[in-house]
């Protein structure tokens, strides 16, 4: 009988998409479902980068573009690294993908091993430990707890670091959980990367302008760190721009041509004129930027304060990115009946993301799949009526099951 690869056998299916597409099976059918699933602003793209595209089009960037992305567009993400980093790179340490997605999996396929290790705190992003196991190597989970924000500890790093490790991947600030790396932390974590030798970090900094704690902290800023370190980011979260496709990284010279190598074989170069949209984008006033982040924070005041509310619940309040990750293990053990349906058991968050849009027709997304069972996640990147609204249902249908 024909099958499958095992390396395809061996992934898991994203949580997130199968999420969000039962809410759109949902709404399909008539059922007003508030979707609090995916990972993406609601804002359209600013005006000024779509001109800029449109520009691009009637200039006829309509042809392959370089494998590592126009130089136009590397020069101006060095410049941005400069600026806004200040970190010192040239164009040939920069490589633009097909989104950021592309990026985190170009570096983990062209520097891990089958059988090499990558540690990855939990909670983490669902896409990482399966861009892994593609690889042939070994996720190793490190969890990082709701007590202590859910950010890992260099006691914890330490421990987890065997001869066989390869990579540490890291977010800040973070999906699922919201929580940003301070300087004097992200210098602890380095500090013991530099003790081991060809030991890399992945720095997934795509929500960089999403912080509410002031100033993004790069951990590829310390002495040492620079040739070890793998920056990836994008425009996807900063400027709206998730359907336009373009990510990067910032890496030593030598681990770019790996990627570009491994780039140049399946995808190719990033679509044209997305590139010069990005190129804009980066290049002229931020006030986009700025003005999108203060909407999110009064967002994330104002989920923050509902679900406070909200007894069983518990919440810690994110620092940056547009997701709250509440701990909700209390209600496990619980028994429900909404909608007629016949009783059942609340045994993790995963029942409970599910009941919730069943119920309360909220769509979340089970921890389970970010590798924390006992918590949930809402993103609250859609507007203040929506997340009044979906609090409100979340409320009343949590307060209807029973012990």
């Amino acid at each position: 009988m024909a099958q499958l690869s095992n390396r395809l056998q061996r992934l898991a299916p994203s949580a997130t998409l199968a999420m969000s597409q039962k809410s759109s099976e949902m709404k399909a059918q008539g059922i007003d479902v508030i979707n609090l699933s995916v990972g993406e602003p609601d804002f359209n793209t600013p005006d000024h980068i779509k001109q800029a595209a449109k520009r691009a089009i009637d200039e006829n960037y309509s042809r392959y573009s370089p494998v590592p992305g126009y130089p136009d567009l590397r020069r101006a993400i060095v410049d941005k690294l400069k600026r806004e980093n200040g970190l010192d790179y040239n164009i040939n340490e920069i490589l633009v993908s097909n989104g950021a997605k592309q990026s985190v999996c170009n570096t983990v396929m062209a520097l891990v091993n089958p059988g090499e290790e990558v540690i990855i705190p939990a909670p983490y992003w669902v896409s990482y430990p399966q861009m892994v196991k593609l690889a042939g190597g070994e996720p190793v989970i490190v969890e990082a707890t709701f007590e202590q924000n859910f950010k890992m500890t260099p006691e914890q790093l330490e421990a987890a670091i065997t001869p066989k490790t390869r990579m540490l991947i890291l977010c800040s600030p973070s999906n699922p959980t919201g929580s940003v790396y301070n300087k004097e932390e992200l210098k602890a974590l380095a500090d013991v990367i530099l003790k081991h030798e060809d030991l890399f970090v992945l720095a997934d900094e795509i929500y960089e302008h999403i912080n509410y704690v002031g100033r993004h902290e790069s951990i590829a800023q310390f002495p040492g760190m620079k040739e070890r370190a793998i920056i990836v980011n994008g425009v996807s979260k900063a400027y709206a721009m998730t359907g336009w496709r373009i990510g990067y990284i910032a890496a030593p010279e030598w681990i770019v041509k790996g990627c570009n190598k491994l780039q140049g074989q399946y995808t190719s170069g990033p679509c044209s004129v997305s590139q010069k949209a990005a190129e804009f984008a980066y290049t002229q006033s931020q006030e986009c930027v700025e003005q999108m982040r203060q909407a999110f924070e009064r967002r994330r005041d104002l989920i923050v304060e509902l679900a406070q509310q909200i007894p069983g619940l518990e919440v810690n309040v994110p620092e940056g990115a547009f997701y709250l990750f509440p701990k909700c293990s209390s209600f496990y053990g619980s028994v429900c009946c909404g909608n007629g349906a016949a009783k059942r058991t609340i045994s993790n968050s995963t029942d409970l993301a599910m009941y919730l849009l069943e119920e309360a027709h909220v769509a979340t997304v089970g921890g389970d799949a970010f590798g924390d069972p006992d918590c949930f996640r809402m993103s609250y990147a859609t507007s203040d009526e929506n997340i009044r609204e979906a609090m409100r249902r979340i409320a009343v249908a949590l307060a209807k099951l029973e012990k």
